[in-house]
């Protein structure tokens, strides 16, 4: 009761004590000590911590791009020897010899018959046969180019036709679902073309291929754009994210056609599996696949496809793509056809423009920003005709190098500008939901990779595969001048001011400069005293910093400021 009494009512020193021990016992609790590295607990801590960083995200889409296109460019130098030995099991391609028999039997060799005071000669037996085999084998490989081009075409058929309802559907679960099922789908058809032996069943993993890409490009570029809100850190993000894509495409031809070479048909394939088993854990444990539902209304998917601005921008990621499209089931065969070339030459073929579009991607991210994203994908198409003009001059192996980097640097000045320039489309002329727009992207880039292989066969065997490459080229030198459109489009304000002017007031346009544009989304998140920069490469109304107005013209006032002063005198 004393006790009870002296904790109730005094201040004695027995209450002190007991108030200073509890109040000590107080801060054990709310403040435990740190796990230690390395345990459970750490790992645990960690983990929660990084799941809601941009960064990490980044990683994730980066490493499934990279997977979906290794998977997408391992199989170029294997499948047109594949589909040749499994038609020709007793004499697969590598047996045939590359030079013709030397040294002969006595029954064979090449004899001199006298006719009339004139040697005739007689070629051999084996000559005869090596020519007569060899004019066949050209003639088969051409038809499977046919073949070859119609199985890589595939996939981005079914990808194209997926993306307008993966698009949408990200608008109502979120962007994490969609991705994670890309993986799982894309880890399917990984294992079915590890075991496949037909055409048929290798078709069918090309055309699955589609819908999970499909998942995992829409989903991941939405992703990106809705964490890296400001314009300049998204085109950063998405080089990044571009450079894993260009990783894959880099690495795919020559793994498959080394592995291919020493180790076997399955072996790459095995591989690629357990890498996506792994990212898909990644996704699983850092992610959390939840259903997330936006707060704002995504713009229509038909308002998207009829703005002209956004259709600009994606016909140029289509026209980029659609050369090394076709040169991906064509020049294997070509090489095969005209330098007897092998298979690991068949897939180093391809490495100059996979090295040279991973440093494009990553130089003219945050450059294009800089320079006006509309400039450098002008010269980029530029650039990509003069590339496939020089292909088909090539000789030998080492000829390739040169315009094959040149064409992938070119494809990544593009890619890397035009992907940005989308959300920043978007985020001016709709509202800042991004799922429908980079279906549209992902759209254009299959139908680059749609259009180019499946007509590729056939313009090899009507044309030849010189004109091909130069009528694809002359379509990318009368593109490119469109690109001028993007300069400075006009936000969804001066939309409705032009349709509210029009339509009520009457107005008459006056001659005079033009004000700056107002301020874009990327100006509004803008920090304080950092100053606002879009798209165009504008800062503070002024293009690069400089006193040069962003978007000044010599023609009428914009329609704005006319209402405006309509407005005020009224």
């Amino acid at each position: 009761m004393q006790a009870t009494a002296s904790e109730g009512n005094g201040p004695g020193p027995n209450s002190s004590s007991t108030s200073s021990s509890t109040h000590t016992g107080h801060n054990h609790s709310t403040s435990p000590k740190p796990p230690p590295p390395g345990s459970w607990a750490s790992l645990k801590a960690n983990v929660v911590r990084w799941r809601g960083s941009r960064k990490l995200v980044l990683v994730i889409v980066a490493i499934a791009l990279l997977l979906d296109n290794m998977l997408l460019t391992v199989v170029v130098p294997i499948i047109p020897e594949f589909l040749y030995d499994i038609r020709h099991p007793e004499a697969p391609l590598s047996s045939f010899p590359k030079t013709p028999p030397t040294t002969l039997t006595p029954c064979e060799k090449e004899t001199t018959t006298p006719y009339n005071g004139i040697d005739i000669t007689t070629q051999g037996y084996d000559n005869a046969s090596w020519y007569a085999e060899r004019e066949e084998r050209h003639k088969e490989l051409v038809e499977e180019t046919v073949e070859v081009g119609l199985m890589f075409a595939s996939k981005a058929f079914v990808q194209l036709l997926a993306n307008p309802i993966v698009g949408p559907l990200t608008h109502k679960i979120g962007y994490s679902i969609p991705m994670f099922a890309g993986f799982v789908i894309m880890f399917i058809s990984t294992l079915v073309f590890a075991f496949g032996r037909t055409y048929s069943v290798l078709f069918l993993a090309r055309a699955l291929q589609g819908i999970g890409s499909s998942c995992s490009s829409v989903s991941g570029m939405g992703m990106l754009a809705d964490r890296y809100t400001d314009d300049k850190e998204r085109g950063n993000a998405m080089g990044i994210a571009l450079g894993g894509l260009a990783l894959g495409v880099l690495i795919g031809p020559p793994f498959g056609g080394i592995m291919y070479e020493f180790v076997g048909k399955s072996a790459p394939f095995l591989v690629l599996s357990a890498l996506a088993l792994g990212d898909g854990l990644l996704q699983l444990i850092m992610l959390q696949p939840s259903m997330v539902i936006e707060e704002s209304d995504p713009p229509s998917l038909k308002a998207l496809v009829t703005d002209p601005y956004i259709i600009i921008a994606a016909g140029a990621i289509t026209f980029a793509n659609m050369g090394i499209a076709m040169l991906e089931p064509s020049l294997p065969i070509w090489m095969m056809d005209n330098m007897d070339a092998s298979r690991w030459e068949q897939g180093v073929t391809f490495l100059p423009a996979s090295i040279s579009y991973l440093i494009g991607t990553n130089l003219f991210g945050p450059l294009g920003h800089r320079i006006g994203r509309w400039r450098a994908a002008l010269l980029g198409l530029v650039v990509i005709g003069l590339c496939l003009l020089c292909i088909p001059m090539a000789t030998s192996i080492n000829h390739l190098i040169l315009p094959n980097a040149g064409l992938g640097f070119a494809i990544g000045m593009v890619d890397s500008c035009m992907m940005p320039e989308l959300g920043y489309l978007v985020d001016i002329r709709h509202s800042a939901v991004y799922g429908s727009v980079y279906a549209i992207g992902d759209v254009a880039f299959c139908l680059g990779f749609a259009i180019g292989p499946a007509l590729s066969g056939t313009l090899v065997n009507t044309i030849g595969f010189e004109w091909m490459l130069v009528g694809i080229a002359i379509l990318c030198f009368a593109y490119a001048p469109l690109l001028t459109f993007l300069r400075a489009p006009p936000t969804k304000e001066e939309k409705k001011v032009s349709i509210v002017g029009i339509d009520n007031a009457g107005l008459s346009l006056e001659s005079g400069p033009s004000p700056a544009p107002p301020a874009d989304k990327g100006q509004l998140d803008a920090s304080p005293g950092k100053p606002p920069a879009n798209g165009n490469g504008t800062v503070n109304g002024h293009r690069n910093g400089t006193s040069e107005p962003a978007r000044a013209t010599d023609g009428p006032p914009s329609v704005s400021v006319v209402a405006e002063n309509c407005v005020t005198k009224l």
